[in-house]
């Protein structure tokens, strides 16, 4: 299993949680996003993803493209270690807990939304910053009133045992901490943050532990 992956790439970084939290054994294949013009934009990477986007995961079966995807897809090809509660209600809250991150914070945060605000809109880098850091504080505002209203937020975002909402919730604030936001601003984001990062699976997925880290 191959694991096309940037250190710093918030949808890498949740895939490998879940590779981890489900013990697999991968190789991770580093492609740059900013060397050379962006290694996720040549020829030979292309061929893999054609989106021109990181994760692409390939396995003996096939190549995924988009981490929930790819998580959805570990999930149910090796079911131990579930990321997915049992019940139908748990897994469209994990589902809506995720998709809070990877559909209202994370496209307008993208590496490549932000290079186009400089680059052809002309904005500054302090422009720049605060676009950021407005649509992150909006979704980790919204993100925080869905965990602390709701009583199925456990340990984790779900329940006591991480799942996928877990998965991308920890690489969402570890780039959020990047830009200097407070964390501490939304509690049960800071509680359960806290309990991800101090286990195993999620310190071997962090940015700093990966081939590629700068």
């Amino acid at each position: 299993m191959k694991l096309y992956t940037y250190f710093r790439s918030s949808a890498a970084y949740r895939v490998r949680i879940a590779l981890n939290l489900k013990g697999l054994d991968y190789q991770a294949v580093p492609v740059h996003l900013l060397r050379e013009g962006g290694q996720h934009l040549m020829d030979d990477y292309l061929t893999i993803n054609p989106s021109g986007l990181v994760p692409a995961l390939q396995d003996d079966r096939m190549t995924l493209t988009q981490s929930m995807a790819i998580i959805e897809y570990l999930d149910e090809v090796y079911p131990l270690v579930p990321l997915l509660p049992k019940d139908a209600v748990g897994r469209a809250r994990v589902r809506e807990l995720a998709q809070i991150i990877a559909c209202d914070i994370h496209p307008v945060n993208n590496l490549r939304v932000l290079k186009y605000l400089v680059k052809h809109l002309g904005q500054s880098e302090e422009a720049k910053t605060d676009w950021y850091r407005h649509w992150v504080i909006e979704g980790l505002r919204s993100l925080e009133a869905h965990l602390a209203r709701n009583l199925g937020t456990g340990l984790f975002c779900h329940g006591d045992t991480p799942t996928i909402a877990d998965c991308f919730l920890v690489p969402q604030v570890f780039n959020a901490r990047r830009f200097d936001i407070d964390i501490d601003a939304y509690p049960t984001i800071a509680r359960i943050d806290a309990l991800c990062v101090d286990l195993p699976a999620f310190k071997a997925a962090h940015p700093s532990q990966q081939p590629d880290a700068e």
